[in-house]
């Protein structure tokens, strides 16, 4: 079970750091258009270089955290086994149709 939800923080911080990285490539082709020359262009580049970068350190610092976090507390989302249903005490009737409520027991 931990490791599901490590999987699930992960996917999640996984789909920030793509949102982060197409961000950073819309900037870039924003600021090349907008460029007026090349050292802009090389600006924009690099700009848009350094965000991806920025987001896939930000990426595995949270993978990181998560780890860290399902560290800290291992196996306790176990369910306990003593909590268990009862068993069930039904009489079904001796002939015709079961109620609809119980017709699966």
């Amino acid at each position: 079970m931990q490791g599901a939800k490590e999987k699930v923080k992960d996917m999640g911080s996984t789909a920030k750091e793509k949102t982060k990285e197409f961000s950073a490539k819309a900037g870039e082709k924003a600021g090349k258009a907008t460029a007026r020359n090349k050292a802009e262009k090389e600006m924009a580049k690099e700009n848009a270089k350094a965000k991806e970068a920025e987001a896939k350190a930000e990426l595995h610092q949270e993978k990181a955290d998560h780890r860290s976090d399902s560290a800290m507390h291992p196996g306790t989302t176990r369910v306990p086994l003593t909590h268990h249903r009862p068993a069930a005490t039904t009489t079904y009737p001796t002939a015709g149709h079961l109620p609809a409520g119980e017709k699966y027991i």
